[in-house]
């Protein structure tokens, strides 16, 4: 049997451009079948741990022996800069609804489970869509999952551990006219999602980068020329996370975002210096 017409699962899958349209369809409803039955296994695994997961982890950033105020405050040390020693927010954490208690477990779970599955899920989409590549774009490919899994993983740690304490910080320690301090679970967790799964997506950048490259929609050139444009609303949004005073704080957060485009135009400029390559032979 030719090596085109050999699947990593089943070794009897075709070459996609050799697939009608069912059986796009089929090989579709495979990979989406197995994805969501991996994303439930971390839902189960999640809603199982209960108590133990939402103090541990959930309601973590809001202890004051989490990881990043001791850092901080260490920081504040070596630098001189005493303002850098975050204050944990005291927040009286309610729930205002009957059931609210079981649906927001839930909804943790799901996203907890997804973020445990998001490997399995980029290696499913891999292997539907690698059949349909050419032998050297499957070759310029290599890695897809690796390298996926590592910049959404590394971005959902980077919104756990830096945006959502300073966010959360900020947030609940803010007050007018002498109110503040307190939250429903509600609205808890649905700040702590907002600053841990859009950061995910956000470290994909240098991914989405290299396929708008690939189809030369975007080119180094053009990444450079607003490269200037870039650092400013990067630092404007480190700066918005950040509503501390201090620098060093949006260095914090800035720093990671502007290499992060810097990685998007080193991307770019391999992607454009590949094509060129391939138009002189």
């Amino acid at each position: 049997m030719p090596l085109d017409q050999i699947d990593v699962d089943t070794y009897e899958v075709k070459r996609t451009d050799e697939m009608n349209f069912w059986e796009h369809i089929e090989e579709l409803r495979k990979r989406l079948i197995r994805a969501v039955l991996a994303v439930m296994v971390g839902v189960i695994i999640i809603f199982s741990l209960g108590d133990w997961f939402f103090m541990m982890v959930v309601f973590a950033p809001i202890h004051k022996d989490f990881v990043t105020y001791g850092f901080m405050c260490k920081l504040g040390e070596i630098t001189g800069a005493t303002n850098l020693c975050l204050t944990p927010p005291a927040l009286n954490i309610m729930t205002t609804q009957l059931g609210e208690a079981f649906f927001k477990q839930m909804q943790v779970s799901m996203v907890v489970g997804l973020l445990l599955a998001i490997p399995f899920v980029f290696w499913q989409v891999w292997l539907f869509i690698k059949p349909g590549l050419m032998e050297a774009e499957a070759k310029a490919a290599r890695g897809f999952v690796a390298i996926c899994s590592t910049l959404f993983i590394t971005g959902v740690l980077f919104g756990y551990f830096v945006i959502t304490p300073f966010a959360v910080s900020f947030l609940a320690n803010y007050k007018v006219g002498g109110i503040g301090g307190q939250a429903t679970l509600d609205d808890y967790v649905g700040y702590l999602t907002m600053f841990t799964l859009p950061i995910g997506l956000v470290f994909e950048l240098p991914v989405i980068i290299y396929m708008l490259s690939k189809m030369g929609i975007v080119t180094p050139r053009f990444l450079k020329q607003y490269r200037k444009h870039m650092f400013v609303v990067l630092m404007i949004v480190a700066g918005i996370i950040t509503p501390s005073p201090d620098l060093v704080s949006q260095l914090l957060v800035g720093i990671p975002l502007v290499l992060l485009y810097e990685t998007s135009i080193i991307v770019s400029s391999r992607v454009q210096k590949q094509r060129l390559m391939k138009e002189k032979m």
